[in-house]
C-alpha cells in the first residue's frame, strides 16, 4: 500500500490500543450507562469523527504546529478541560427522569454526537499520539511530503476504534438497562457520570506540553 510499511503490525497494534481503556472509552461508557444505548452509539460516532479530524490535522501538518506552540497547546487543553467540566456539571444537575430519556429526540442525538466530537478534538494528547504513532508505519522516503499514508492509517485506526467503541456502548448500556429503570438509580448514575467527566477534565488539564 502506498507509502505504508508493516501494515499487519499496525492493524494488530491499533486493535490492542483501542482495547486499552482511555478517556474516549470512559466517555462512551459513562454516556451509555447514564443515558442508554442510543446516547452511547452517538457518543462513539462523535469520538470516531474526532479521530478523523486528528487524522487530517496530522496528515497536513497542523498537529505539528500545535505541538510546537506552547500557547496553542495550552489553549486547546484548557478549552477541552473546561468543556468536560461543563458537561460534568450538567450531568450533576440533571433532573430528567428515565421515561423522558428512553427515547432521545433527534436534536439531543446530534448534541451528544457533537459533544463526543468536541471532547476528542480538544484533547491534545490524541494529536500527540497520532504524531508519535503513525509515522512509524510510513516509509521514510515518503515522510511528511504526502498526506495519503497518514490518511489511510488514520482511517484504518478510526474503523477499528469505531467498531470497539460501538461494542463498548452496546454492552455498557445493556448491562445497566435495568438500573436505569429506577429513577433513584438513574439520578446516581447521572451524578457519577458528571463526576467522571469532571475528573477527565482535571486529568486533561494536567497534560504537559511535549518537550
Amino acid at each position: 500500500m502506498y507509502g505504508i510499511i508493516n501494515l499487519e503490525v499496525f492493524l494488530l497494534t491499533a486493535v490492542l490500543l483501542n482495547l486499552t481503556p482511555g478517556t474516549d472509552t470512559m466517555y462512551i461508557v459513562s454516556r451509555s450507562i447514564s443515558q442508554g444505548r442510543v446516547a452511547g452509539i452517538y457518543s462513539a460516532l462523535g469520538i470516531s469523527a474526532g479521530v478523523i479530524v486528528h487524522t487530517l490535522l496530522a496528515a497536513f501538518g497542523l498537529s505539528v504546529i500545535m505541538m510546537q506552540s506552547v500557547f496553542l497547546f495550552t489553549f486547546i487543553k484548557i478549552i477541552g478541560a473546561l468543556y468536560l467540566a461543563y458537561l460534568g456539571i450538567r450531568m450533576l444537575l440533571a433532573k430528567k427522569n428515565v421515561k423522558q430519556q428512553q427515547t432521545l429526540p433527534k436534536h439531543t442525538n446530534k448534541k451528544i454526537f457533537l459533544q463526543g466530537l468536541i471532547t476528542n478534538v480538544t484533547n491534545p494528547k490524541v494529536a500527540l499520539f497520532f504524531l508519535a504513532f503513525l509515522p512509524q508505519f510510513i516509509r521514510t522516503d515518503v515522510g511528511i511530503s504526502s498526506p495519503i499514508p497518514f490518511i489511510i492509517l488514520g482511517l484504518i485506526f478510526t474503523l477499528t476504534g469505531g467498531i470497539w467503541c460501538l461494542i463498548t456502548a452496546f454492552f455498557s448500556s445493556m448491562a445497566t438497562s435495568k438500573l436505569r429503570g429506577n429513577s433513584k438509580v438513574e439520578t446516581v448514575l447521572n451524578r457519577l457520570t458528571g463526576i467522571v467527566f469532571i475528573a477527565m477534565g482535571i486529568k486533561l488539564l494536567n497534560t504537559k506540553v511535549p518537550s
